[in-house]
């Protein structure tokens, strides 16, 4: 029972720091996200194996080890079950953002997702990616769009002084690199779990940037 008490401690002071406020750009570390949506169904059926596809092989022992941990803890009550838990959320999402080669800031409240990755999510439900597609495009065309006109108009004065040149080459680097950022993610797709990036050789080759 000392042990058992001992988790609950140690679970309810982790608690109060992995509950970060605020927007982030992670999706699996979101309190609605697929990897917390896996891990309550997993807690439910007292099965962890639904999990068990968001971590890699060599850290199944780990996962497993807080699953049974978490159960154990969760038959003590309801206020033990809430922390026992979040436990269990943070050590899976941990892990599986370190198998991403991302940082780990904290779990996200609910609702905090990017609309265009909910879509993503849904796209996948309904079958259709034809929503997905036009609202990224149209995301596109609005940012090439605004770096272009911006480029232009700075483009206008380029002569008129070295501070209106150097205002150019700032409008002129980030259109550039807009676009080819576009390109590059559009013909080099890189695997998830590859913690590889597109080069940025490729960028200084062309431009010298």
């Amino acid at each position: 029972m000392k042990l058992t008490k001992g988790l609950i401690i140690t679970m309810a002071l982790m608690a109060l720091a992995w509950v970060h406020p605020g927007r982030g750009f992670a999706h699996c570390d979101t309190l609605d996200g697929p990897v917390i949506q896996d891990a309550r169904k997993a807690l439910a059926r007292k099965d962890v194996t639904p999990v068990l596809k968001w971590i890699p092989q060599e850290d199944e022992k780990t996962i497993r080890g807080a699953f049974e941990k978490t159960l154990a803890v969760r038959a003590l009550g309801n206020e033990a079950r809430e922390l026992a838990d979040l436990y269990f959320f943070e050590t899976l999402v941990r892990i599986h953002r370190q198998s991403e080669g991302a940082p780990y800031t904290g779990l996200k409240p609910a609702g905090v997702v990017d609309p265009i990755i909910a879509e993503a999510d849904r796209s996948l439900e309904s079958g259709s990616a034809e929503k997905l597609e036009n609202q990224v495009l149209e995301a596109v065309k609005q940012g090439i769009h605004e770096t272009f006109h911006e480029a232009v108009q700075a483009k206008k004065n380029v002569d008129t002084s070295v501070a209106a040149g150097r205002e150019f080459v700032k409008a002129y680097v980030t259109f550039v690199h807009y676009v080819e950022r576009l390109c590059q993610d559009a013909h080099n797709r890189v695997a998830h779990d590859s913690h590889e990036s597109v080069p940025e050789q490729a960028s200084a080759k062309h431009h010298g940037h």
